[in-house]
């Protein structure tokens, strides 16, 4: 199975006008449990190519081929915040398991490229844009007892234990091991999503030290490690390919930024987007939490496609089944 963009629709969220605050309990993930057990489970290994820095990388050679076809002109647009837009929760909801819970039962549209067991999902496991959304529905589940990430596209739960999904794929966190070539996972470009998402305890602490999700309107009919999965509208190497590495250039003024953006813009710089799925031009993913001030975030949305540059990643690779980078 390759799934094509159609079978992966993604909203457009618009621009923030009025945003309805909920409360500012730690009921959203990532603001919970800053200790020792979050750092005995991180979201990746420290040698993951999440963690590689590409500020110093070559500028690949499309580069200003990929930038124009998302869209040179297009804003840089944070999906993830506080509040309610349109009457749901926006960004994607990282659920946290400190105990191990009782096995899952996941049924699956795409089983052959999906894990098919081994899914341990809290009853109050939380849904991308809310229960009733017609988006990605992704469930991202960071089970700190187990250092697994669960990870559903397209999820809805059928009452009790029970769910079904797209696709689903379950990664050990304190491993680089990559998923069997040509496997998609809740994610087109068959990555994890959690180790992607910018978190409101990482931007809160001033920094943020892994890539950044990223989608795409259309990529190529391919993908470049660490990806193992394309959902390419078509063959044309003028398109990104899934795993692409972008950076934010180094010649881009981050300085006036407010903190909460200014983390995210200077690992925009350090560590770069990965292109991860296809959907609005620029769209840089983050976890669902309170804490996040929209009007703060909104100062990314100064940055254009033109402030990004392609970079050339393929040196990082250590060994095409692994996600650890070659020592430097």
């Amino acid at each position: 199975m390759k799934r094509v963009t159609g079978l992966r629709p993604h909203r457009s969220i618009p621009a923030i006008a009025t945003v309805v605050t909920v409360t500012a309990v730690c009921l959203l993930s990532g603001a919970a449990d800053p200790g020792a057990k979050a750092t005995a489970c991180p979201t990746a290994p420290s040698d993951s190519f999440w963690h590689a820095p590409v500020d110093a990388l070559p500028v690949h050679p499309k580069s200003d081929r990929y930038v124009a076809s998302i869209g040179a002109t297009e804003r840089l647009h944070p999906d993830f915040g506080s509040g309610l837009v349109e009457g749901r929760p926006f960004g994607i909801p990282i659920t946290v398991s400190q105990t191990t819970v009782p096995e899952s039962k996941v049924s699956l549209d795409y089983a052959d490229e999906s894990d098919r067991s081994g899914y341990r999902i809290p009853p109050d496991a939380r849904v991308e844009n809310g229960p009733a959304s017609e988006g990605d529905r992704h469930v991202v589940v960071w089970d700190k007892a187990l250092c697994k990430s669960y990870e559903l596209f397209d999820a809805e739960r059928q009452g009790g234990n029970a769910w079904h999904a797209g696709s689903g794929a379950i990664f050990d966190l304190r491993s680089n091991a990559l998923r069997p070539d040509g496997w998609t996972s809740a994610d087109a470009a068959g990555l994890a999503v959690l180790p992607g998402l910018a978190r409101y305890e990482e931007a809160a602490g001033g920094r943020i030290d892994h890539a950044i999700r990223i989608t795409v309107p259309r990529s190529d009919r391919s993908y470049v490690w660490p990806a193992r999965h394309q959902a390419g509208s078509a063959a044309d190497s003028s398109l990104p390919p899934m795993g692409l590495r972008l950076r934010l250039k180094s010649s881009v003024d981050t300085s006036g930024l407010a903190p909460q953006a200014k983390a995210v813009a200077d690992a925009l710089k350090k560590y770069g987007a990965i292109v991860a799925d296809n959907g609005s031009p620029w769209y840089i993913t983050g976890e669902e939490n309170a804490g996040w001030d929209n009007a703060q975030l909104d100062g990314l949305k100064a940055f254009k496609g033109s402030d990004f540059e392609a970079v050339d990643a393929s040196g990082l690779q250590q060994a095409p089944d692994s996600g650890a980078v070659a020592p430097q």
